[in-house]
């Protein structure tokens, strides 16, 4: 699919065609484990079906509609991308196309009827649109103006409402928790403490599976705002029992209490929202402070993002590309496909955005991890 791009041939866009013909995919936002599963899953479930429906490819998330960038898709398009990592349509965070800025520092305007344009243009009969919260509220504005869309839910922070799970959780999960145990040799062996920070924004999803599951001393999540005091309590009293070494797991929107989230500068675009990161070297730097211990730090970063999808994801992502299909053939628009427990159903988007699904710090997982002498730094 590199290079140049097959135009799709523009038509007299006729809304009162009872069946759906023609679909649009995009993915947008930070890309993601699972992303192609899911174009692949959208393009082959359409086409296997008794009334075969095209499928037009958005490049670039939401600015290909404001541009006009499209793409036919066919059954070689997607042949051997279930594996592969990041996605074939490309992404882009910046890409609202109600406050659109695409790759500029201009200030913000409103392209929306230039994406509604393209659609007409084009004759899609819907769109579906692969994202996380930003994605799915852009997708809802859309609904609002009468485009036919359907949400799929896609982020590796697990913290989208409405779906027990989304993929690429998983696959980034695998990566973190292959980190930790790797650290533990060198913590070991040098007597150190190393923390290993990791994503999930303001969810510490990431931070308490991967801590649970490569076996971290402390784990440090937003969900439960922690003390350097306390911190350093658990440190000594690993060493007091012969332990002269501790892995601390920290999500990147973990914060002390009463104290304030660690950013680097904010995203580019209209909501200017904060890059968060960075919380674990000043959590070196106090630990130093306070105790003789060595600190050293790990921030996975992109990692987590990248690679193939592990054998969980690509059998979500194609269970929701199914999924989406099958909703665009009953026109089941404005509706996000889920996971709820064993059962793959759907619910209005407009009831998954807005509300981030966070961890309980009083559920199951949290409990089982301080059983098991867990700290949470509280």
């Amino acid at each position: 699919m590199g290079g140049s791009h097959r135009r799709v041939p523009s038509v007299i866009y006729n809304p009162s065609v009872p069946s759906v013909k023609r679909i649009g995919i995009l993915t947008a936002g930070g890309d993601c484990p699972g992303l192609n599963a899911v174009i692949r899953a959208v393009v082959k479930g359409a086409l296997h079906r008794d009334s075969p429906i095209e499928v037009v490819g958005i490049l670039d998330g939401y600015s290909g509609l404001v541009e006009d960038r499209l793409q036919a898709l066919t059954e070689s398009d997607v042949s051997g991308i279930l594996v592969r990592g990041g996605t074939i349509l490309g992404t882009t965070n910046r890409d609202n196309p109600f406050q659109y800025t695409g790759d500029s520092n201009t200030d913000p305007i409103d392209r929306s009827k230039e994406a509604i344009a393209t659609i007409e243009r084009h004759r899609l009969d819907g769109i579906i649109a692969v994202g996380g919260d930003g994605t799915l509220r852009c997708a809802m504005e859309f609904g609002k103006r009468g485009v036919p869309v359907i949400g799929v839910p896609k982020t590796i922070d697990n913290d989208i409402s409405g779906t027990d799970v989304t993929f690429g959780f998983d696959s980034a999960l695998t990566c973190a928790t292959d980190a930790v145990d790797r650290l533990h040799s060198t913590a070991e062996s040098h007597h150190r403490v190393l923390i290993c920070e990791v994503m999930g924004r303001y969810a510490g999803w990431i931070a308490l599976h991967a801590g649970m599951a490569g076996g971290g001393d402390i784990i440090l999540i937003p969900e439960i705002p922690y003390s350097i005091e306390k911190i350093c309590d658990s440190i000594r009293l690993r060493e007091k029992r012969g332990r002269n070494f501790s892995i601390i797991v920290v999500a990147e929107g973990a914060k002390p209490l009463g104290g304030k989230y660690v950013t680097h500068g904010h995203y580019r675009g209209m909501d200017k929202r904060p890059r968060l990161g960075g919380i674990s070297h000043q959590i070196a730097d106090e630990i130093e402070e306070t105790m003789n211990d060595e600190v050293r730090v790990v921030i996975l970063g992109h990692l987590q993002r990248g690679g193939t999808p592990t054998a969980f994801d690509r059998w979500l992502a194609t269970h929701f590309g199914v999924r989406a299909v099958i909703l665009a053939e009953q026109q089941k628009w404005g509706q996000m496909v889920a996971l709820k427990g064993t059962h793959f159903g759907d619910l209005p988007i407009a009831e998954a955005v807005g509300q981030l699904r966070r961890v309980d710090p009083k559920g199951g997982s949290v409990m089982a991890a301080r059983a098991v002498g867990t700290s949470f730094g509280d």
